[in-house]
């Protein structure tokens, strides 16, 4: 049977969700939503249709693909701690409860914890407006999810890095320096263990209106990740950069430190992480 795949918002991670389903030969179809009008695109030479949808305007044909779509994965960002798929959809969406659905999140929503551990279950903290947009997008899902028992279940995310982005290009094309800041700690998942993820979940039929932590096993401040990047790549003149020195949404970022725990996903999902660390991430993306 040919899986259908409705994905709001076509990033990294669905399209890594992609080539996950392709290496694993499997048999799907997806379509997607843009910002941009309406067209016929190709990736990975499978022909899908980009639907637009920017804020309150989109393609009403949206519709029909939410309807005969077997699985729906969100990852648009929030609009002033409202979700944009909720706000547009959600009566729609209340009508099938067995269509599975994935609102993928962020780890900002645990906020500031002072370099401690955090689980599912933690206090969220956030005082960023980034943190507080994802806390009431989850917020507005596990409304619906109450109200008509919807087979959604929310992913939090860590870092994302990949072959695209991660310390290594970082130092190969932009300034050779690290932030300074003690006790700082940040978690971080390579983008194909989430899609490793994504795809456990969508195919366990138990899980119902649950929350996990995609993150790997070792949490690392950002003096940590690019020293070892810069030896992995033999750059030896590093410079440091106060996080007080740091602007805007960054400096926001850096005031939060956390170390992200992921053994829920490890007992319920099965998941044993290809990239354990940055280490084993950093140095297969070096090779």
């Amino acid at each position: 049977m040919r899986a259908k795949y409705f994905f709001f918002g076509f990033g990294q991670v669905a399209k890594y969700y992609i080539d996950h389903l392709i290496k694993k030969k499997k048999k799907f179809s997806f379509n997607a939503t843009s910002r941009s009008k309406t067209s016929s695109k190709f990736f990975r030479e499978k022909k899908y249709t980009s639907f637009k949808f920017k804020d309150y305007e989109f393609d009403k044909n949206i519709y029909y693909e939410i309807l005969c779509s077997d699985f729906i994965i969100v990852s648009v960002p929030p609009n002033k701690c409202k979700d944009l798929v909720v706000e547009n959809f959600g009566s729609l969406l209340s009508l099938d409860a067995n269509k599975k659905i994935i609102y993928l999140s962020a780890t900002s929503v645990y906020g500031n914890h002072n370099g401690k551990w955090v689980s599912e279950k933690s206090k969220l903290k956030t005082k960023t407006n980034m943190g507080k947009g994802r806390l009431g997008a989850e917020k507005s899902w596990m409304k619906l999810f109450l109200n008509y028992k919807l087979n959604l279940n929310i992913l939090r995310l860590s870092g994302i890095y990949s072959k695209e982005n991660n310390a290594l290009k970082r130092l190969n094309n932009g300034p050779r320096i690290f932030i300074k800041k003690n006790n700082q700690f940040f978690s971080r998942i390579r983008v194909e263990d989430i899609a490793r993820a994504l795809d456990k979940v969508l195919n366990n039929n138990k899980i119902k209106g649950e929350i996990f932590n995609i993150s790997d096993d070792l949490p690392a401040s950002n003096e940590e990740v690019t020293k070892y990047a810069a030896k992995l790549l033999n750059i030896n003149n590093l410079s440091s950069v106060n996080s007080n020195k740091l602007q805007g949404s960054i400096k926001d970022f850096y005031k939060d430190s956390k170390k992200v725990n992921n053994l829920k996903m490890k007992k319920i999902l099965k998941i044993k992480l290809k990239y354990p660390s940055y280490k084993e991430g950093l140095r297969d993306l070096r090779n």
